[in-house]
């Protein structure tokens, strides 16, 4: 079988040599260039054609930003972000997820013997998964195909009389940071509480929850243990720490812990979605975006058995159809909708099930 051709592109000419051994190491990947800038690694991809690039996101010359933006509009191929655990590094990470890039890893503190390891692990599944990724168009290169007069995104449209009894749950990994902004930027300000897991490591959720803040009509934040769950805000499970739901009175609160990981992610999806099942019931909604393996399928078949109303993202608009796929695979699924669609159908939901429309219960 051929092996995955990969590209590094890092200024660290130490990185540059680890991660060409870690990726050399594999039996099905090789490392067919590294180069230390953008400008080189323009040509060094060129001819050598990789079918994976992994690009450290500052770098001198030309910015890992830019390059990417270039790549994703004149040659796409798919990109494995090389991020730094800063703010900066965060922030700038979430944007080339904007850009298309499939994923990222961060890059561990150079001698620690057990944050190699992780990096070797870590690049090489994310390596595999983007090499069957399906991958998006820029934004710019988008907007540049489309007419100049291209309507503005509609206002979403109030749900109206509804009980602060529902919650929705979103599970996500690969591709899913921005299938979830898809979502919830759709959803109106007296929207149920929404609580999400994304697969994301410590140092990027509270970046990535305050960009969606100031994106969408309802409150997000990252949450905190013991909060009440509130109508209009949504909340995401902090990296590396599981989030589940209890039910405190008449209330819903955040239970945000560190455990053990469940299929091997901490946070998990399964968490969520178990404490979904458990707490909620039939006032739950679930959601499955896009993502590599299983994590959550099982449980959110448990929300349905419980109750629940679940749609899950069509492999055509994901970048990866594993979660969904495997939410399918267990019937968890009531509907099968491609991502753009969901959210319209999710208030749709709502609004019949408060009793405004009589349409599709």
């Amino acid at each position: 079988m051929a092996k995955t051709r990969v590209v590094v592109v890092d200024d660290s000419a130490l990185v540059r040599s680890l991660l060409a051994e870690i990726i050399n190491r594999q039996p099905d990947m090789e490392c067919v260039g590294a180069a230390a800038d953008p400008l080189i690694a323009r040509e060094m991809i060129r001819s050598t054609n990789p079918d994976v690039i992994t690009l450290d996101v500052e770098m001198p010359r030309m910015d890992g930003i830019d390059f990417l933006g270039k790549l994703m509009r004149l040659r796409p191929t798919p990109v494995v972000m090389v991020s730094t655990l800063t703010e900066r590094g965060a922030d700038v990470t979430l944007r080339a997820l904007e850009l298309g890039a499939v994923d990222f890893v961060a890059k561990p503190k150079i001698g620690v013997s057990d944050g190699l390891r992780k990096l070797a692990e870590e690049i090489t599944d994310k390596v595999r998964i983007a090499a069957k990724a399906h991958l998006r168009r820029a934004p710019m290169a988008v907007a540049a195909a489309a007419s100049t007069e291209a309507p503005a995104r509609p206002t979403p449209a109030a749900i109206g009389r509804l009980s602060t009894e529902k919650v929705i749950f979103i599970g996500a990994s690969t591709g899913g940071t921005e299938a979830t902004k898809e979502v919830l930027m759709h959803l109106p300000p007296d929207c149920p509480a929404v609580v999400i897991t994304q697969h994301m490591p410590p140092g990027f959720t509270r970046s990535y929850a305050a960009r969606l803040d100031g994106l969408c009509r309802i409150r997000v934040a990252e949450a905190r243990d013991g909060e009440r769950v509130l109508p209009g805000h949504a909340y995401i499970a902090p990296g590396g720490h599981h989030l589940s739901v209890e039910r405190s009175g008449a209330n819903y609160i955040a239970r945000v812990q560190v455990g053990e990981p469940v299929n091997r992610h901490m946070p998990s999806v399964e968490v969520l979605f178990q404490s979904a099942a458990r707490v909620v019931g039939p006032n739950a909604l679930g959601i499955m975006l896009t993502g590599m393996g299983a994590d959550g399928a099982r449980a959110m078949r448990e929300m349905r058995d419980a109750g629940s109303y679940n749609l899950v993202q069509d492999e055509a608009s994901c970048v990866v159809f594993g979660m969904p796929r495997e939410a399918i695979a267990h019937g968890a699924a009531h509907e099968v909708l491609p991502l753009t669609q969901i959210a319209g159908r999710l208030i749709e939901r709502l609004r019949s099930t408060a009793g405004l429309s009589l349409n599709r219960v």
